[in-house]
């Protein structure tokens, strides 16, 4: 199915103005997380317990955090869960086994007649968490470092480098939207990051192949011209991919639950950002190496 057929538009045209509106996308997310002082780390990664704690009835969110003050957990977070009967309480760097015991204990005390039942626990020891944080980040560096080297072995090294600014410029700026909209950097997140690096590099590689092939086809037109080409007759794939994938993620984002929320989230940023850097940074750099290696051969003639 061709959702736009015969398409003639300039993007490289437009490079330098898509550079400068990707840098400040990332300036204002590295703002952001530097002023608050990095990601939103979650339970997985900073360490602690969360409780998914249901009450027989509505609850406020004040009266939890009063009673957790009670037993020396006035730092716990508390969030209502999908509805008010239901409530998130995360404490941090604590790997005490009883401590979900004494949290339930307390609530039912203060609010005898509104019990609470636990839906669900999770605890990470601070170590543990740590530890998951470094290899996250590892996964995700080796990922870059093999792509690096695939598309470098099927492309040439130039078209490899244009891939993966692409895709670290994907994953920074989905870091800085979730530090600006206060969403957890959870384990499904990571999954989730490792998800838009692969959807963002195989709409990469679909235009890199028809690039490949259109020099071949328009032997002797400019390079800005055989990529433009490339980038027309791939525009209608690229587009019925992401519009397909964004309406199902999209779904999941709004009818999956809670529990997903965050990974939806970060997949519907991603096939937004990556659709866009597909067209407007991975072939542009490319076409900006090939202008600069042109330019350096005609000086040394």
């Amino acid at each position: 199915m061709e959702f736009v057929k015969d398409t003639h538009i300039n993007f490289l045209g437009h490079r330098r103005a898509a550079f400068i509106f990707s840098l400040i996308l990332i300036g204002v997310g590295v703002v952001s997380l530097l002023v608050q002082g990095g990601p939103k780390l979650g339970i997985d990664f900073q360490g602690g317990i969360l409780l998914q704690v249901r009450f027989e009835k509505p609850i406020e969110a004040e009266r939890i955090r009063d009673t957790l003050a009670g037993i020396g957990l006035g730092g716990a977070e508390i969030q209502h869960f999908g509805n008010d009967r239901e409530a998130i309480i995360r404490v941090s760097e604590e790997d005490d086994v009883d401590l979900t015991s004494q949290i339930v204990e307390a609530l039912n005390a203060e609010n005898p007649d509104n019990n609470a039942e636990v839906r669900r626990e999770e605890l990470v020891g601070p170590k543990v968490g740590k530890e998951l944080q470094s290899k996250a980040t590892q996964a995700i560096i080796y990922a870059l470092i093999g792509i690096l080297i695939y598309i470098s072995i099927r492309f040439e090294f130039r078209f490899a480098v244009g891939a993966v600014a692409a895709l670290v410029h994907d994953v920074l700026i989905t870091l800085g939207i979730f530090s600006m909209t206060g969403f957890e950097i959870t384990l499904p997140v990571v999954a989730a990051l490792l998800t838009i690096v692969g959807y963002s590099l195989n709409d990469t590689i679909v235009i890199y192949d028809r690039i490949r092939e259109d020099k071949r086809k328009l032997y002797g037109r400019s390079f800005v011209e055989i990529v433009n080409t490339s980038l027309n007759e791939s525009l209608s794939r690229t587009l019925v991919t992401s519009l397909t994938t964004l309406l199902v993620v999209l779904c999941l984002f709004i009818f999956g639950g809670e529990v997903i929320r965050d990974f939806a989230f970060a997949l519907m940023v991603g096939v937004i950002i990556g659709t866009y850097s597909s067209i407007y940074v991975a072939s542009p750099l490319v076409v900006e190496w090939q202008i600069a290696q042109d330019a350096r051969r005609r000086r040394k003639r």
